[in-house]
Formats: structure tokens, sequence, C-alpha cells
């Protein structure tokens, strides 16, 4: 059985990056395209690339998921977690509560109104 995902919100992020902890932005292209987060080392990694991609994920750091509200990101974290991951947690609330905060980002924060919201995969 899989122990509970570690969850943080985006001002804990922020000073876990510092402390070297990577952010992995597991949204849609599409979206980042739009806005995106705006850190050093981001990984990129759409939640619908994960299952083939995952590996590409260094496991000697730490790392945090993040998406738009934190639910794909939750998904993302529970599945490494399964491959064997033991470092990674959850950036809850997401992008939504980063770009409200005034956090870093490149792009249009009024992209996200236009985006829907999405619930598992949309």
């Amino acid at each position: 059985m899989l122990d509970e995902a570690k969850e943080v919100c985006p001002t804990t992020t922020q000073s876990l990056l510092k402390q070297g902890y990577t952010l992995v932005d597991v949204r849609e292209r599409d979206e980042i395209a739009q806005l995106a987060f705006d850190v050093p080392q981001l990984i990129i990694m759409p939640l619908s690339e994960l299952e083939q991609r995952y590996a590409e994920l260094p496991k000697d750091r730490p790392l945090i998921l993040a998406c738009r509200q934190g639910v794909r990101s939750l998904k993302a974290t529970y599945f490494l977690m399964n491959k064997g991951y033991t470092n990674v947690t959850n950036m809850k609330f997401g992008m939504e509560r980063w770009v409200a905060k005034g956090f870093p980002i490149q792009g249009d924060p009024g992209a996200l109104a236009n985006m829907p919201s999405s619930g598992c995969c949309g």
C-alpha cells in the first residue's frame, strides 16, 4: 500500500525551490504555451506523456509536481510513488494559487480565465 502523498502550497514551494527542489509541470503543452511557471530548472512533463517518459525524471533530486489546480499533479505524484520515486511532493492549488500569490510566471495570467477548468484529464 502506498503512503499518502506529501503536499505543499505554492508559498512553501517557493522556499523548497531555493533549497534545490525541482518543479515538474504536468499541465499540457498548450496550457504551458499560454502561461508558464518562471522558475529555474523547470521540467515540463505533461500528464499525457508521463507514463511513457517518467524515467527521464531525476530520482536523485526532490521533485514538486504542479498543474493548474493540484488535481492532475496529485495523480502524477502517486504515479511516481508507485514507480519507486520516494522524494515527490504535490503542489496543491497549482498554477491558480501561484498566480494569485504573484509568484514568477511567463505569459498571460488572464489565460487561466480562458482555459476550461480541468477535473481529470481535460
